[in-house]
């Protein structure tokens, strides 16, 4: 069976350093990226474990807002260069690797246009960006260029978790060591909680009424939203909104999730029950989930044959035209 994964992080040798010498950061200070060999292991390792696992393809992307810590022209010039070396990587092993942009989100006109050469010059695949952009949501109207780009050349928006603002981690997060506050306010909960919000403000301010083609990608067995949808349709009615459709409905015409992360049967259930085969695309999350675990909840899911083929490759081929 063919098998597809797209939440799957990379980067290329160098980018990281030049990124920390214009722009150091307090992850920098602490000795880089604890993954870093394993991002940059595109044909080695990676590769390696795809083919141990069965997976057939995967979609690089490139974890973090990088563009947006230097200046703009700077981040421009970086977003450019970072997709050339991504679509170079791609023209090696077209048939094992796509890729999703790296944008310059800074600069939304900026982004657009890139995004744009990318997808049409490059030949990537739509773009994945790191949570909000210096604290502001793609509801943000400065954002209006990127998504009516996105609509026009037909290529998803995949919005991943980033670090949340300095203000909402002191709120919500801190007072505990500062390992455990970082997790809490990431990968143990904020992320998620965070993009759900992320895509509930794209509901409820009209932006996906505004733009009614665009389509967007959540990870980790939709972000919170399968198991709230019901709870959002009974406190946010059209009543309240004043939107032409409900905030489920909205959600399930224009979002698309991934199983990026989780390999436990209850999450998966509820996203079964709630966006339906047709809208859940495998992921592994690689290299911060380990590619044999994902691909045996893949066999194991409580689906048909049917079902399992959409999940592991055919919503994703359609979705971003792989085959």
């Amino acid at each position: 069976m063919r098998i597809v994964a797209l939440e799957e992080h990379a980067t290329l040798p160098g980018f990281a350093a030049e990124l920390e010498a214009q722009a150091p950061s307090d992850r920098g200070g602490r000795g880089g990226n604890p993954r870093a060999a394993e991002l940059e292991d595109i044909f080695g390792d990676r590769l390696r474990l795809m083919d141990e696992s069965g997976i057939t393809q995967t979609v690089l992307s490139v974890p973090g807002p990088g563009p947006v810590r230097l200046a703009p022209d700077a981040g421009v010039d970086y977003a450019r260069r970072y997709n050339d070396g991504l679509a170079k990587v791609v023209g090696e092993r077209p048939d094992r690797f796509a890729s999703f942009a790296h944008l310059p989100l800074g600069q939304p006109s900026a982004a657009a246009d890139e995004l744009e050469r990318a997808v049409t010059q490059l030949g990537l695949r739509g773009t994945l960006i790191s949570g909000t952009t210096k604290g502001v949501f793609l509801d943000d109207p400065a954002f209006a260029p990127l998504l009516a780009r996105a609509e026009k050349l037909d290529v998803p928006i995949y919005i991943h978790p980033g670090v949340p603002p300095d203000s909402v981690r002191k709120a919500y997060y801190d007072g505990y060591s500062p390992h455990l506050s970082q997790i809490f306010a990431t990968a143990g909960w904020g992320w998620h909680i965070e993009t759900g919000v992320h895509i509930l403000r794209m509901v409820l301010s009209g932006t996906f009424d505004k733009h009614p083609k665009l389509r967007v990608i959540v990870g980790h067995m939709g972000e919170c939203l399968p198991f709230m949808l019901a709870r959002c349709d009974d406190f946010m009615g059209q009543k309240l909104t004043g939107l032409p459709r409900t905030v489920s409905q909205t959600i399930l015409d224009h979002v698309t999730i991934t199983t990026a992360g989780f390999y436990s049967v209850p999450p998966f259930l509820a996203a079964l029950l709630t966006f339906g085969a047709d809208r859940i695309m495998f992921s592994i999350d690689y290299p911060f989930s380990r590619i044999d675990l994902q691909r045996a909840f893949l066999d194991a899911l409580p689906v048909t044959p049917s079902d399992r083929e959409k999940i592991a490759h055919r919503n994703a081929d359609k979705l971003l035209k792989l085959v």
